[in-house]
């Protein structure tokens, strides 16, 4: 479908306050090329902030306070960084199954620990996984023969032990020693499209 068909169609938006809301979704490229994670969103909260934070170091009131090369700082973080598509290059688009619903998304509060929220998804089967991320939640791994429907319930600030048992991590002193990351699913890297 057209990104305004996807947009139209009732999917819920990943709400944004300094970029946009945006829409989460799998894109086909006109060579064909699959994106499996892209989000897209109108261009004008971007451009607000671009514009802001612009006007904010040509006047002294720079984020970068130690910096004497702030305002190359924000130029630089504005257009030469982030992983972009145009969205002329963008033949169709459709829903992503690597984007949480909202509505599960909703039940996972706060941070577990400095710079770091885990969390545990309960499937249909009564299997356990372990899911975490530093702070991005647009888009997660997956199991493999699971998607996001298969979950009936979200464990905040857990994760699944060796043994396959589910332990909470507050109030653990030592739960570096326990917790191994490598069995964890991670946030995934995304595409962002900006529209008129």
């Amino acid at each position: 479908m057209k990104i305004s068909e996807f947009i139209n169609s009732g999917e819920q938006p990943w709400p944004d306050s300094n970029y946009g809301d945006g829409y989460r979704c799998s894109a086909y490229l006109k060579d064909g090329l699959f994106l499996p994670c892209a989000l897209i969103r109108k261009n004008t909260q971007y451009v607000e902030l671009a514009c802001r934070r612009f006007e904010e170091e040509k006047s002294g009131k720079s984020i970068f306070k130690s910096n004497k090369n702030g305002y190359r700082e924000i130029v630089k973080s504005f257009v030469a960084s982030g992983n972009r598509v145009n969205n002329y290059d963008i033949d169709s688009v459709e829903k992503s199954r690597f984007a949480i619903p909202m509505s599960l998304l909703n039940q996972i509060h706060g941070e577990t620990v400095m710079s770091w929220t885990g969390f545990v998804f309960e499937m249909d089967d009564g299997k356990l996984f372990s899911f975490g991320s530093t702070f991005l939640f647009a888009f997660f791994n997956l199991p493999d023969g699971y998607n996001f429907d298969n979950v009936v319930k979200v464990h905040n600030h857990s994760f699944v032990s060796d043994s396959g048992e589910l332990v909470s991590i507050r109030g653990i002193k030592d739960f570096e020693k326990q917790y191994n990351p490598s069995k964890v699913y991670r946030e995934r890297p995304y595409f962002e499209c900006y529209i008129d």
